[in-house]
C-alpha cells in the first residue's frame, strides 16, 4: 500500500524525533491545522528579544496545532481530549475539592435531572431488564387508520437499527417532532427560569429575596434518542449569593437534594412554550417536556450506599454524551444509542421543506440546522459559577507542557499568552488541514490510540498490551 511507503519514508528522516513531538504536542490529532510563521517574544522593559520561534525550523516547514473538534467522528483524540476536559468541569462541581473550586461544595444540594421530549407517535422500543414483558408493543391489538399494525411482539436488542422508527411513518407527527427540537433550547430556559421561582415559593419569599438565599446553578448536555429527538441531563446544584471572592459560598436557607429534585420535577410540569405555527398552519403548538422527566437526588460518593446516584459517576456520564453529535448517530459502534439512517434522512429532508415554505416564518433558519436534525442548542452548556471553565483547565494544561518541555523558544501561536512583562509578536498564515500524507495519518493515529491506551490503563490499574507483551 502506498502509505506504507511514506510511513517508512517518515520513520527514516534525521528530523523524525522532532516530527513526533510536533505531532505529541497537538495530542496526535487526527486533523490539525496546519500554520507557517514566526513568533517573537520581546522584554516589554528593555525591548531585547527573549526567544524566537519560526515553522521554518520544523520538519517540512510547518507548524501544528490541534483541530478542537470535540466529535468523536472527526476527530478521536480531541474528543478524548474534550471529554476528560468536561468531566474535570462537571466533577469539580459537584465534588469540589479541585480546579479552584471549594471542597465544601460537596456538602450543597444536588440532582442529576433528566428532560425528555414527549411522544410524536408510536415507536419500536428496546426494554430494560424489570421493565415487565420484553417485547416491543405487546399490547396494543388494532390497526392503524393506515392499516399497519400498532403492537410489536418482538424483542428488539439496544442496538437494533428498528429501535426508534416509528410503526406507521404516515402516523407519526414530523411536524411536532421538528417544532419541538426547534424550540427545545426555549424550553430548557424556561424551565430554570420555572425552578427558580419554585424555589422562591417554597421558601415564601419573592424571586428576588430568593437570589440573595440561594442561586441555581448547573451544568447541561443534550442527547439525541433513538427516534431522532434530544433530551437533556443536567447536574442541579444551590449554591448562596456568591462574589467574586467567595464565587461558591453555601445556600443561607437549609434545602435538601430530595427537596431540590422535587422542585425540579415540579418546575418540569408547568413549563410551557407555545410555538408560532408552521408555514401554511394556523394554529400554534403547546409544547411541554415529556411523561419521562426524572430528578434524582445526588449523593457524595464517600457517603453513598449502592444504588443511590454518586457525584463522580453522574459527571462521567454528562462527560460521556458531551462529545455526542448527530453524525456520530447514524453510524458507529454498536451499544450507542442512534436515530435510525431512515428516520435521520425524513427529519432532514422535512426540516428543509418546513425552512423553504416561508421566508418569513419564524422557521426561515431551520434549514440551516438540518444536519443537527433541527435542534439549535449547544450540547453542553452550564452556569457561570458553576465550576471553572474549558478556557483555563486549557491553559493550565498548555502551561504544564510548556514547563515539561523545556523548550521556552517554542510558543504556541495559537494559544501564546506571555506575561504582563513580556510582548509577544507572532504572524501566522492558514496552510490547510490535516497531515500532509496518509503515512502522517497512520503514525499519528497509531500514536493516539496507544496513549489513550496507556491513559486508560493507569485510570484502572490494568497492563496495556504493550506490557502484557
Amino acid at each position: 500500500m502506498a502509505y506504507i511507503d511514506e510511513v517508512t519514508n517518515r520513520l527514516r528522516r534525521p528530523d523524525f524525533e522532532r516530527w513526533m513531538n510536533q505531532a505529541s504536542s497537538t495530542g496526535f490529532c487526527a486533523q490539525p491545522v496546519r500554520l507557517v510563521g514566526t513568533t517573537s517574544t520581546f522584554d516589554a522593559r528593555t525591548g531585547d528579544q527573549i526567544a524566537h520561534y519560526s515553522s521554518t525550523a520544523e520538519p517540512d516547514g510547518i507548524t501544528y496545532v490541534r483541530c478542537g473538534n470535540r466529535r468523536a467522528a472527526r476527530c478521536p483524540s480531541c474528543s478524548y481530549e474534550y471529554k476528560a476536559d468536561m468531566w474535570h468541569l462537571v466533577v469539580a462541581g459537584a465534588a469540589g475539592g479541585s480546579k479552584g473550586v471549594p471542597d465544601s461544595v460537596g456538602e450543597h444540594p444536588l440532582a442529576f435531572v433528566t428532560l425528555t421530549a414527549p411522544s410524536f407517535g408510536a415507536v419500536h422500543a428496546a426494554k430494560k431488564p424489570g421493565q415487565g414483558s420484553a417485547r416491543c408493543r405487546p399490547r396494543a391489538r388494532k390497526l392503524c387508520s393506515h392499516g399497519r399494525p400498532t403492537w410489536c411482539m418482538s424483542i428488539h436488542d439496544h442496538d437494533s437499527p428498528a429501535v426508534g422508527e416509528p410503526l406507521c411513518v404516515e402516523c407519526y407527527d414530523y411536524e411536532s417532532h421538528i417544532t419541538w427540537q426547534w424550540h427545545a433550547p426555549e424550553l430548557w430556559r424556561r424551565f430554570i427560569i420555572r425552578l427558580r421561582r419554585e424555589l422562591a415559593a417554597s421558601l415564601g419569599v419573592s424571586e428576588s429575596s430568593a437570589r440573595k438565599l440561594v442561586r441555581v446553578q448547573f451544568a447541561k448536555v443534550a442527547e439525541f434518542q433513538r427516534r431522532g429527538v434530544v433530551h437533556f441531563h443536567a447536574l442541579i446544584r444551590l449554591d448562596g449569593d456568591g462574589t467574586e471572592l467567595d464565587p461558591f459560598p453555601s445556600p443561607l436557607v437549609p434545602t435538601s437534594a430530595d427537596q431540590l429534585a422535587d422542585l425540579a420535577r415540579r418546575a418540569a410540569r408547568g413549563v410551557e412554550v407555545v410555538a408560532a405555527p408552521l408555514p401554511g398552519e394556523l394554529t400554534a403548538r403547546s409544547l411541554r417536556w415529556g411523561s419521562q422527566c426524572d430528578a434524582r437526588p445526588v449523593y457524595r460518593q464517600v457517603e453513598t450506599e449502592d444504588g443511590r446516584l454518586t457525584d463522580r459517576a453522574v459527571a462521567a456520564y454528562i462527560a460521556k454524551y458531551a462529545t455526542k453529535a448527530t453524525e456520530d448517530l447514524s453510524a458507529g459502534a454498536s451499544g450507542t444509542a442512534r436515530p435510525h439512517i431512515s428516520t435521520i434522512r425524513r427529519i432532514v429532508a422535512d426540516a428543509g421543506r418546513i425552512a423553504a415554505l416561508d421566508d418569513e416564518s419564524d422557521y426561515r433558519l431551520l434549514g440551516r440546522w438540518e444536519s443537527m436534525l433541527g435542534f439549535r442548542g449547544h450540547f453542553s452548556t452550564k452556569s457561570r459559577r458553576y465550576s471553572t471553565t474549558l478556557g483555563r483547565l486549557r491553559s493550565a494544561r498548555r502551561d504544564w507542557q510548556r514547563k515539561r518541555s523545556q523548550t521556552p523558544t517554542v510558543i504556541d501561536p495559537a494559544s501564546a499568552d506571555a506575561e504582563e512583562t513580556t510582548l509577544v509578536v507572532s504572524q501566522w498564515s492558514f496552510a490547510g488541514m490535516g497531515w500532509l500524507s496518509a503515512g502522517d495519518a497512520a503514525l499519528a493515529a497509531e500514536s493516539a490510540a496507544a496513549a489513550r491506551e496507556w491513559r486508560d490503563s493507569r485510570r484502572s490499574n490494568k497492563p496495556t498490551n504493550n506490557e502484557e507483551r
